[in-house]
């Protein structure tokens, strides 16, 4: 590697860096590659908030460049960090069209989009991903239990670099199960409170 490079070069192109320069941001971004730049391995806080994620945005582009942006979804720990490189995921059988699966074989640049929409966080992630076919035991590793989807491959993704967006202008969403739990849990108190009370009111009644 460079060793005037910097982990967040990834996205920080030269074209980046001369855009930064001109519009005042450059400075503090270059401070931040001073320090090293961008995380390159999973942490641990960051490996808790992928495996809680129920949905991830998964990018490539083709030979030609053409940008495509596919969504994948599961039950929360249907991503799971492998190392401290490496997430995977099992890969359900969808619409066929294959067009992640091709833009992998001819350019295997990738990136993964975060968003929790309920702690208005995000996480870019910048790496590389490959598809594995016909491995069962790897599969079987990355499969939700208990899950009803139909797994067809699995995806791997090396990660080169990752950092965590300000939560400015994420709109704050509750999940549907997350609110049906609280609600459950309000209508559980109201009703002891409703018993509560009527045993006081029978109570004071029985002093009359």
């Amino acid at each position: 590697m460079d060793m005037d490079a910097f982990t967040s070069d990834v996205a920080f192109t030269p074209t980046v860096k001369a855009i930064q320069s001109r519009k005042g941001s450059r400075v503090s971004y270059a401070r931040v590659e001073q320090r090293g730049g961008w995380r390159a391995a999973i942490t641990p806080d960051l490996a808790a908030f992928i495996e809680a994620q129920t949905s991830v945005f998964l990018a490539t582009a083709n030979a030609e460049g053409q940008p495509y942006i596919q969504h994948r979804g599961g039950p929360a720990g249907f991503l799971k960090v492998l190392d401290e490189h490496t997430i995977g995921f099992a890969d359900f059988s969808g619409n066929r069209q294959f067009i992640t699966q091709g833009n992998l074989q001819d350019n295997d640049q990738a990136f993964l989009f975060l968003i929790d929409y309920m702690l208005r966080q995000r996480i870019k992630v910048w790496g590389r991903a490959r598809v594995v076919e016909n491995d069962p035991e790897l599969i079987a590793q990355l499969m939700p239990a208990d899950y009803k989807a139909r797994p067809e491959q699995a995806i791997l993704f090396t990660v080169a670099a990752w950092d965590a967006n300000c939560p400015q202008h994420i709109p704050q969403r509750f999940e549907a199960a997350d609110v049906a739990a609280a609600l459950a849990e309000r209508d559980r108190r109201i009703a002891g409170l409703e018993q509560e009370i009527a045993r006081l009111r029978e109570s004071a009644a029985s002093k009359l």
